[in-house]
């Protein structure tokens, strides 16, 4: 089957995903779509891990019981009151996957709107110090190809920086 990149416009949302070519679909997830900025009051800074090893990248599963429900994502999570960014993502990383983290240098920042919420994402290459990723507080996690990205389903604030990844040989 041949896929291709699509948009889906609504009165609502831009929405960009992989589709069969030739195929015309609706969202069919509420956070699908996109309300105009000046409706939300707060930005949600949350931060990520992008983890190499052996030309692949880690990714998690998120859990039935929270927003965006079985996506796929970067490791990682938001920022609390009085953390710094990078603090954030050791103790996020820590007690998702249990491992011990360095953080090389921030990769990729993202703002996305959804319906109640706006988000900033701080995307950090990240290797890993001690332990083996398990998944203690993902559904799932997987070591994938950067060409694989676009077999999984991840939230929209995620499209830039997959994009980028998949193209990118870094």
């Amino acid at each position: 089957m041949q896929l291709g990149l699509v948009s889906i416009e609504n009165k609502f949302a831009v929405v960009y995903g992989r589709l069969p070519v030739g195929t015309i679909q609706r969202p069919v997830r509420p956070h699908c779509l996109i309300s105009p900025i000046s409706s939300l009051e707060v930005v949600i800074d949350v931060v990520a891990a992008v983890i190499r090893r052996d030309g692949k990248i880690l990714i998690t599963q998120r859990l039935d019981d929270v927003d965006l429900a079985r996506l796929w994502e970067f490791p990682g999570g938001k920022v609390e009151a009085g953390e710094s960014f990078e603090v954030a993502l050791q103790r996020e990383i820590l007690e998702e996957l249990g491992v011990e983290i360095r953080i090389h240098e921030e990769f990729f920042t993202t703002e996305h709107d959804y319906i109640t919420k706006s988000v900033r994402l701080h995307f950090y290459v990240c290797t890993i110090l001690r332990g083996e990723p398990a998944p203690l507080a993902v559904a799932d996690l997987r070591w994938i190809r950067p060409d694989e990205l676009w077999n999984f389903e991840f939230p929209p604030a995620d499209a830039d920086l997959i994009a980028r990844l998949a193209r990118d040989v870094r």
